[in-house]
């Protein structure tokens, strides 16, 4: 009789399970992806065997077990580590989760570079409309600006807190005063960036989200986003 185990886990969590599902001696079976209808996000469902433990309960029961590691509510810009690194016949099922279903699977030892399956559209395992496909396009723009605002904001505090240090450093009290201000103000706008950022992020993955909900399920969401904006805006004004 064949049992089935299943294991949830992170994405940052994944490697070091899969490391030791290798240091056990276990086998590696399949790897297939699924995308939740409800919300568009993804799921992966990685399968191992163990077959020395396998036959020892087969001897002894007739039963065996085989395990299952899964990630759940992946963003499709979600970067994935590889288990190649410790299972190279992962490869073809890596690619075809890239291919058929867009996911950003990282370090892959054999990589096809999204030509593993020869298709005449992109994706086509996530069936998703135009306007779906446009807020997704859009939120991808907007990590990227606001992952670039965040490194320059970074910059800039690195680079205004170094100034600093050197006028400190100098001995003049005046100086030291004349620095701090305009240390504290490139701070002081580089965190307003950088929140900027994260809201623009922030409201664009929401905005992929709903699209590709079902419209009466988004309809609601946007209600109830609506009426706790609402709510927030009163605290804040109270």
């Amino acid at each position: 009789m064949q049992k089935a185990i299943y294991t949830t886990v992170g994405i940052d969590e994944l490697l070091p399970h899969v490391q030791a599902l290798k240091g056990a001696g276990a086998r590696f079976v399949q790897m297939h992806a699924e995308r939740c209808v409800d919300d568009g996000s993804y799921r992966l469902v990685y399968t191992f065997i163990n077959v020395r433990a396998a036959l020892d309960h087969i001897a002894q029961d007739g039963s065996y077990a085989i395990e299952n590691l899964v990630v759940e509510g992946i963003d499709q810009y979600q970067e994935i580590p590889s288990i190649s690194s410790y299972y190279p016949a992962v490869f073809p099922f890596e690619n075809e989760a890239h291919d058929l279903f867009g996911l950003a699977i990282t370090d892959m030892q054999i990589d096809f570079k999204g030509f593993f399956y020869q298709v005449s559209t992109a994706e086509p395992m996530s069936v998703i409309t135009p306007e779906v496909k446009a807020a997704r396009e859009k939120a991808m723009k907007v990590r990227a600006a606001a992952e670039a605002k965040a490194r320059k904001a970074a910059a800039e505090k690195a680079a205004a807190a170094a100034t600093a240090g050197e006028g400190a450093a100098d001995g003049s009290g005046t100086a030291d005063a004349a620095t701090a201000q305009p240390a504290a103000a490139a701070g002081s706008d580089a965190q307003h960036d950088e929140a900027t950022a994260k809201a623009a992020l922030k409201a664009a993955e929401m905005e992929a989200k709903l699209a590709a909900m079902d419209p009466e399920k988004a309809a609601k969401v946007r209600a109830a986003l609506a009426a706790k904006a609402a709510r927030d805006k009163q605290k804040k004004e109270a």
